[in-house]
């Protein structure tokens, strides 16, 4: 089995003692049933509710020795959450699986992936049709989605945000740029999105923000994780879109 970085891992046993330092992927881990293997998470883990595991830092400033005090077999990391200085501190003690999905069709494989890994395929495969029930075109629109503000940046076409409202029918406005470009909010509205996505996080945006859109329906401010978070909460992402659209 290969991580996002191509590297082969061999696991003839599930992992019994794994570290997540990606939260929508420790939310994951426990829809999947492999919650008992999960021994420590990061400090914006926050699904499922009530979730009580030792705390190693955030998803940027983990705390490198108290995630090896854990003794874990295996740490799960996300390449654009994470930084690779501290991928490779740990891996001086255990294996590191990276991941990162770009697209729903990703997130299918990853939920089956982790299936693999922890002995869950029949569980994947239920979570996997889940989200395939999800998808499908519900209207043809155009969109942008910002990230944040004092710069305006937003949702480029390569980024997974886009790729997940594309899902149900949407055309990003943005579908040429990359990543996430810095524009003035009158130049994306040059560009006549029908909607104007408004996810409260990595910024908080507010309903004063979303009165200074004019001209395209806004949805949102709304729980920034149904846009952001990968895994399982992809299903709930889709749905939000679908009843929302």
């Amino acid at each position: 089995m290969r991580d996002l970085l191509g590297r082969s891992f061999d696991f003839a046993t599930p992992p019994s003692r794994v570290v997540s330092l990606v939260p929508s992927l420790t939310e994951t881990l426990f829809d999947l049933g492999a919650g008992g293997a999960v021994a420590g998470i990061t400090d914006f883990c926050i699904f499922p509710e009530g979730i009580e595991r030792p705390r190693v830092g955030g998803t940027k400033n983990p705390h490198i020795e108290e995630i090896r005090a854990l003794s874990p077999d295996l740490v799960y990391m996300n390449l654009e959450e994470n930084i690779e200085r501290h991928a490779k501190a740990i891996e001086e003690f255990a294996p590191v699986f990276v991941t990162e999905p770009k697209t729903v069709d990703d997130v299918a494989a990853l939920i089956t992936t982790l299936g693999r890994i922890h002995r869950r395929d029949e569980r994947a495969r239920e979570l996997t049709d889940a989200l395939a029930k999800e998808r499908g075109t519900v209207a043809s629109f155009s969109f942008a989605v910002p990230i944040w503000k004092k710069p305006w940046m937003w949702c480029g076409g390569d980024t997974y945000v886009s790729n997940l409202v594309a899902s149900i029918g949407g055309v990003n406005v943005l579908a040429d740029r990359e990543r996430y470009p810095s524009i003035d909010l009158d130049d994306v509205l040059a560009l006549r999105p029908d909607i104007v996505f408004l996810p409260d996080e990595p910024y908080e945006f507010t309903s004063e923000d979303a009165a200074e859109i004019r001209g395209p329906r806004v949805i949102g401010p709304f729980p920034g994780h149904l846009f952001t978070w990968h895994g399982t909460r992809t299903i709930l992402g889709l749905k939000f879109l679908r009843e929302c659209v």
